[in-house]
Order: C-alpha cells, then structure tokens, then sequence
C-alpha cells in the first residue's frame, strides 16, 4: 500500500479508475485467506493515520483528509522466484477465491465510508501513481497479530 497524492488505472488505454489523495493498494490474495483476512484489512487501512496534521506528524487517517483508495488486484504478489528465473505463481489463491476477497475488500472499504475506485480482476492495466512521501506499508495477514 503506498500513500499518493493521486493515482489512476487503465485497461487498454482507457482510464477505469483514479483517485486523488489517500492510497494506492496492491492487493494479493493466498489460497489459505479468508473473510477474517479481509476484515482484519479494512480495519487496518480504514484507521492508518500516516498523514500529516497541523504539526507535521502523521497522525490522520484517510476519513480526516477525505481521502480516496485505488485498490488493484495482484496476484504477482504470490510469485515464487527461487527457482530459475520465470516466477511461479501457484501460491496465489484461485481466481474464484480472489476474486470473492478483493471484491469483499473493496466493499468493506466503502462500507467504511472510503471512496474507493478499481481496476478490472485479472486484466492487464497500467497503474500510475505519485507517491506522496514515499510512504509505503506492507499487511501480511500470515504475519499480523489480529
């Protein structure tokens, strides 16, 4: 996840979906994760404060400073490269099953009163973004205490 100052996709050369301040999430999905996984997810982005109040100190979170989330699918994420030199992807989840969890991320997001746009499940796109820091926070739901 990368704090940006704005940040877009598109498919195909047309631009599906762009977002101002707030953050740009690159969202991979294992074939152990579940809606747990997920919940625990909205909780974290909707509450990181990592912008900057009056004193300079990252202290806000996305609802103080209206901000906006892109959120893209990733299942390069999972890839395995220790042997060889073409990635193996078989510890990404299903195509069914992530999609099912990016999906209920997303609509977790906007549950919580986020503005969120997307790209398109397994297309191929082109992201743009401006990283405003740079600031940028990895979750692990393997390694977060929940």
């Amino acid at each position: 996840m990368q704090r940006v100052s704005e940040a877009a996709v598109a498919i195909a050369d047309k631009t599906v979906g762009t977002i101002g301040r707030g953050f740009m999430i690159l969202v991979g999905v294992g074939p152990t994760d579940t809606q747990r996984d997920v919940d625990y997810l909205v909780r974290k982005v909707a509450k990181l404060r990592v912008f900057s109040d009056d004193q300079g100190k990252m202290n806000l979170d996305l609802a103080a400073v209206n901000g906006q989330v892109l959120s893209i699918s990733q299942f390069t994420l999972y890839a395995d490269t220790a042997h060889g030199n073409r990635p193996g992807f078989s510890q990404a989840a299903s195509p069914e099953l992530g999609q099912r969890l990016y999906e209920s991320f997303n609509d977790g997001l906007r549950q919580a009163g986020i503005t969120v746009a997307t790209g398109e499940f397994g297309a191929d796109m082109a992201v743009s973004l401006i990283n405003d820091g740079p600031v940028t926070i990895l979750y692990d739901t393997e390694e977060e205490g929940r």
